[in-house]
């Protein structure tokens, strides 16, 4: 369980960072730290502002989807101000960063679900949304939000049970929510900044995709497709190839495994 007494200050003052969560805002409770997040930088908050919520009344996913976020949980935002030939990377960079963090921190392999979500044993134990405001050729602002299931019972929840778990149910001990978050912030900024002097994030994203090789389908909006997921571009974007051997290039999209 986070501290909630002096949170701000307890994550502030182990921080290895140079700039992400150097400024810091902590919330008991809020509808969604994406909400929060996107007011601060509307009002131009410095690159690197870091929303933590200790629960979401509110909290969202991709697709419209809501995000459950109870007490137990790690959900957070992140205000970054990337290049944007960077945008396309920040997916890679916050799902990278969750499964480095899962294994160094907590001594458990993940593998990600394209487009972005972490999974400990086939289920999901991370989602995250990345919302961006662009203005002509410029980012103005981007924002990563990632919501952790650390501490609770996935069976408590049985509108989630059958398809998430959580950290400490799959280590069977409680895990410390701070430390989380700390190592979490550290390799989120370590990959953002080597993004951006070209090292090769796309192929250790690629590598810890437990995607590829699978029989899919994949809905986007109304439409569906359904084929082999044969490789990632450079962008993120999924090469599916169907049963005829014609290809598609996926952007985003709900992905369902139909078999190994």
């Amino acid at each position: 369980m986070l501290d909630n007494t002096n949170i701000k200050a307890s994550i502030q003052s182990r921080l290895r960072t140079r700039f992400i969560g150097q400024q810091l805002y902590y919330y008991p409770t809020v509808t969604s730290t994406m909400d929060i997040a996107r007011r601060l930088a509307t009002e131009g908050a410095v690159e690197g502002t870091v929303v933590i919520a200790g629960t979401q009344t509110a909290g969202r996913g991709r697709l419209g989807r809501s995000w459950l976020s109870p007490e137990g949980s790690v959900a957070l935002s992140v205000i970054l101000k990337p290049p944007l030939d960077n945008l396309p990377q920040l997916i890679m960079i916050a799902s990278l960063a969750v499964v480095k963090v899962i294994k160094k921190a907590i001594g458990l392999d993940a593998q990600i679900k394209w487009p972005n979500d972490v999974l400990v044993k086939s289920k999901k134990v991370c989602g995250i949304l990345i919302e961006n405001e662009v203005k002509g050729c410029e980012v103005d602002f981007a924002i990563i939000g990632i919501g952790i299931n650390v501490n609770f019972d996935p069976i408590a929840f049985p509108e989630i049970s059958n398809i998430a778990t959580s950290l400490s149910h799959e280590l069977g001990r409680a895990i410390s929510e701070d430390e989380v978050i700390i190592a979490l912030l550290y390799e989120l900024e370590q990959l953002y900044l080597a993004a951006q002097t070209g090292a090769p994030i796309h192929q250790e994203w690629r590598d810890r995709m437990e995607t590829l090789g699978k029989w899919i389908q994949v809905r986007t909006g109304t439409n569906l497709e359904q084929g082999k997921a044969e490789a990632v571009t450079e962008a993120g974007n999924l090469i599916l190839r169907r049963a005829d051997d014609s290809y598609t290039e996926i952007v985003a999209g709900d992905v369902t495994v139909i078999k190994d």
